[in-house]
């Protein structure tokens, strides 16, 4: 059971804790109907602070030294974290109905497991495969028509919502094979501590790659916790709705629009 509550957090700390979304321009207007409520904006304000210590004192400093690393490094441990991620979107493409993007990711994880090296060399890409979407349980419950409940900020796990929180734990009830096969595969060769370590490398590789988008965002914001809600908000619509049409979910207060970099 120690083991269990153990992997779980992990896998919602890296799951939930560096996904803020910057990679468009906000465009939010504060009239939505459809904003998701920010129910607990007392305690969420304060875990924010916490988290925020918590990343100036451990992650962000361990996300600096490992982009000292040599790019290669750095890039062929990116592809194979990315090759892992499709057992859990080759599935969620499948309850989407999206069956040929499921059957194009399955082909993509088969070539660069084998020639690829277990991932390490995007061979897949330069094979000409389509660009690579993650997808995850929370997007699936998202394009089912479950509603986001309200905004949540975790301890340690950082931004998230009750449906993207409840379709994280569907990972450790049997919804991700990796988890299954590492935790619950009983086998000489997979284990716990694989398991941790893959998640653990997952987080501090996306905060590699954001270190200076946060730190831009963080400066240029009135209100960093409200900036950082926004940004996921709109990260997650637009990943449910496969960036098409208009955002639906939005910030529902004060904010200061800042252009991500």
């Amino acid at each position: 059971m120690k083991k269990f509550l153990t992997v779980s957090l992990i896998s919602l700390m890296l799951t939930f804790s560096v996904s803020a979304g910057t990679d468009d321009e906000n465009n939010l207007s504060k009239k939505n109907p459809n904003s998701v409520k920010d129910c607990f904006e007392n305690i969420n304000r304060a875990t924010f602070k916490f988290n925020q210590v918590l990343d100036g004192a451990i992650i962000e400093p361990i996300a600096k030294a490992y982009r000292v690393l040599p790019s290669p490094v750095r890039a062929g441990t990116g592809n194979a974290l990315d090759n892992l991620s499709s057992l859990v979107t080759i599935p969620n493409n499948v309850l989407q109905g999206e069956l040929k993007k499921a059957g194009v990711n399955t082909a993509r994880f088969i070539v660069n497991t084998t020639i690829g090296v277990f991932g390490i060399f995007n061979v897949a890409q330069k094979m000409g495969f389509t660009e690579y979407e993650k997808e995850d349980y929370g997007q699936t419950l998202g394009t089912m028509g479950v509603g986001a409940g309200c905004y949540l900020v975790l301890p340690i796990l950082g931004p998230s919502t009750v449906r993207d929180t409840a379709g994280s734990f569907i990972n450790v009830l049997g919804g991700d094979p990796w988890y299954n096969a590492s935790i619950n595969g009983n086998n000489e060769f997979l284990s716990t501590s694989e398991y941790a370590a893959t998640k653990v490398l997952t987080g501090i590789d996306f905060r590699a790659k954001n270190i200076d988008s946060f730190e831009n965002l963080e400066k240029n914001s009135m209100d960093f916790y409200a900036s950082v809600k926004s940004l996921y908000l709109q990260d997650r619509q637009q990943k449910i709705s496969n960036r098409n049409g208009a955002l639906e979910i939005i910030y529902d207060g004060d904010w200061e629009e800042v252009e991500s970099q």
